[in-house]
């Protein structure tokens, strides 16, 4: 079984940062795409941002510039640096992962979700 775990959120004031994390523990092979996606309430759960063991990064256009996807990979985690905090940025933040596991000579790709950290950007 796989477990990712997000830690940061929290309240934060408008214009100010935060940084998120995700670390993912279990029967590990390897992990492929990493991400962050959010849930505002009543809003669909939309992608944030994404990269890929590579390096490779995809950020939603409403974070360019002002959101920072990194991981590392040696730790299973991956990371959200959130600058320029706007209130629009108010929402759940969820961890999501494509993970490879193996056991018993059977390797497997499943999609795992984190339990969600809140995120508060007000005044």
């Amino acid at each position: 079984q796989v477990q990712l775990v997000e830690s940061g959120g929290g309240l934060v004031q408008p214009g100010g940062s935060l940084r998120l994390s995700c670390a993912a523990s279990g029967n590990i092979f390897s992990i492929n795409t990493m991400g962050w996606y959010r849930q505002a309430p009543g809003k669909q759960r939309e992608l944030v941002a994404a990269i890929t063991r590579g390096g490779i990064t995809n950020n939603a256009d409403s974070v360019k510039g002002r959101f920072t996807i990194s991981r590392d990979n040696a730790k299973n985690t991956v990371y959200l640096q959130m600058n320029s905090l706007k209130p629009e940025d108010t929402a759940v933040y969820y961890c999501n992962a494509d993970v490879t596991t193996y056991y018993s000579g059977t390797y497997r790709i499943q999609n795992y979700w984190g339990q969600g950290t809140q995120v508060t950007v007000s005044s």
